[in-house]
């Protein structure tokens, strides 16, 4: 029986102590979280001995693995932590605020020899999953150009102050939005190798951004936008078209996939499902047993898991610094 310690015993806690209680041969053993009470409570609801010292949870002999889910700026301290200990590690999304962090996340890894695996969920999302068995069967070639969007409420009930500020890993980007690029990233297979962009708060007064739009050139020439927007009142829009040598693949987390033929859709059957998000994470511990037994290879990298994240910072920085070609003041010509 592998031991799972939840640090982060929260929002997102919740749903992978829900999707370990429906995993073969996997048990929530610890949970931890700073608020006594909401730690212990949580452990009442899913199990585990409550701890609000996440350094005294690393030392539970029952934790075999960790899942990792809390603030993005926390990641590397803990993981680093979790490594030299020698537990395994399901790190949330994102890997980590910078590149240089994930690098020193995957040299603790690498030295402990445990098993780290990145908690991009859309490699688990049946949607998703339906697309890439699409490709993989070739009957549409190659994906050429892919285009890639959330747009969601932007302030949800777990926004938090650590959300709003780039020196804590937030905004809608590195929060939400990653989940549109990971996805146009792994389905068009293969990383970017060029990225621009721009970005800036545009809904709320904060710091980090609430909107991004990237643009990514693939190393086989293959195009590709994300666009990530947090809106403070709209409705929300999660999904993607990639554009194939023989047809079109849409994938919409409302509707399913659609296969676009001769000027019409023709909907994939059993491509949509209900909870689909607890599902997907119910998929990602099953591929986690998997990988610590070594029955089966780490679905989602640490290599990966920073190459999202170099994207990231590739984009910033070209919002930043404005790599734009500048058409004048502006003015329409008459």
């Amino acid at each position: 029986m592998i031991g799972v310690g939840i640090l982060g015993a929260g929002h997102f806690g919740a749903v992978h102590a829900r999707a370990i209680a429906v995993t073969k041969g996997v048990r929530v053993t610890a949970v931890c979280r700073e608020n006594g009470p909401a730690a212990a409570a949580f452990a009442a609801e899913h199990g585990g001995v409550p701890y609000t010292d996440w350094r005294r949870m690393l030392e539970d002999a029952s934790v075999d693995v960790v899942v990792i889910a809390t603030p993005h700026h926390l990641h590397r301290e803990m993981a680093v932590a979790a490594a030299e200990a020698g537990k395994h590690i399901l790190l949330e999304k994102p890997m980590a605020p910078t590149t240089a962090d994930c690098d020193v996340i995957n040299a603790a890894v690498a030295k402990a020899g445990v098993v780290l695996m990145i908690g991009h969920i859309m490699h688990f999302a049946l949607p998703c999953l339906k697309a890439r068995d699409i490709l993989e069967a070739g009957d549409l070639g190659r994906p050429l150009v892919g285009s890639s969007w959330l747009i969601k409420l932007w302030m949800e009930e777990n926004r938090r102050p650590w959300h709003l500020s780039p020196d804590t890993g937030g905004g809608m980007l590195m929060t939400a939005g990653i989940h549109a690029l990971d996805r146009l990233i792994w389905l068009m297979g293969s990383m970017p190798e060029a990225v621009s962009a721009v970005s800036g708060s545009l809904f709320h007064e904060q710091a980090a951004d609430d909107t991004a739009l990237m643009m990514l050139r693939f190393a086989d020439g293959g195009l590709g936008q994300v666009a990530s927007i947090g809106y403070r009142n709209g409705a929300p829009s999660f999904a993607m078209d990639l554009v194939c040598e023989g047809g079109v693949i849409r994938v919409d987390f409302d509707s399913g996939v659609h296969i676009g033929r001769g000027t019409s859709w023709t909907p994939v059957p059993e491509s949509i499902e209900p909870d689909w998000m607890d599902r997907a994470v119910a998929r990602e511990w099953v591929t986690m047993a998997a990988a610590i037994r070594g029955e089966a290879p780490v679905a989602v990298t640490g290599a990966y898991g920073r190459g999202v994240i170099a994207c990231i910072e590739a984009a910033r920085r070209a919002a930043e610094e404005r790599y734009e070609i500048p058409l004048g003041d502006g003015t329409p010509e008459t």
